[in-house]
């Protein structure tokens, strides 16, 4: 399995992906607006084949008033591809890019309430926590947890890591 920055090339597989795994479908300019403008933070999973089968879809949020943050927009795996690990891959490198590239502070997302294997996988693999119930959220009326995680930043050091001067 190959982790890799997703190209415009990509696109139209990473579309195929979400509108074959998710009922939350985008437009194809959406996917070239994240494309263009961060284009340090998507990513896409190659099988042997090259064949895309999981991506995460990330920005960053651009309110001036509040602390660099980063929003994972979307995240998929096909669902013959799920349980090896590739969402957890996905989402580390484009957390790890949040913060190396634009000094991101958290990041934030939007679950399903009835999602149980994503809370799963945002609470007890990736350790995000719920902010808060946004009622309505998703177009067919069922509520969503907002979440963030916070992220190292690169100005500070590890817990329990020492530095030599």
């Amino acid at each position: 399995m190959n982790i890799r920055q997703a190209t415009s090339d990509d696109l139209l597989a990473m579309q195929n992906c979400n509108i074959m795994n998710l009922p939350e479908n985008y437009q194809m300019k959406y996917y070239f607006y994240h494309a263009l403008s961060w284009p340090q933070l998507s990513f896409v999973a190659e099988d042997h084949k090259g064949r895309i089968v999981g991506y995460v879809l990330a920005k960053m949020e651009e309110d001036p008033e509040e602390a660099p943050h980063g929003h994972i927009t979307s995240l998929s795996v096909m669902r013959t591809y799920r349980r090896l690990g590739i969402a957890e891959k996905l989402m580390t490198q484009a957390q790890k890019n949040m913060v190396e590239v634009f000094n991101a502070q958290y990041v934030s997302l939007h679950v399903r309430k009835s999602n149980r294997a994503a809370l799963n996988l945002y609470k007890d693999t990736l350790k995000f926590g719920i902010h808060k119930v946004e009622e309505k959220y998703y177009a067919d009326g069922e509520d969503a947890y907002a979440m963030r995680k916070e992220l190292q930043s690169s100005n500070t050091t590890p817990p329990n890591t020492s530095i030599k001067t």
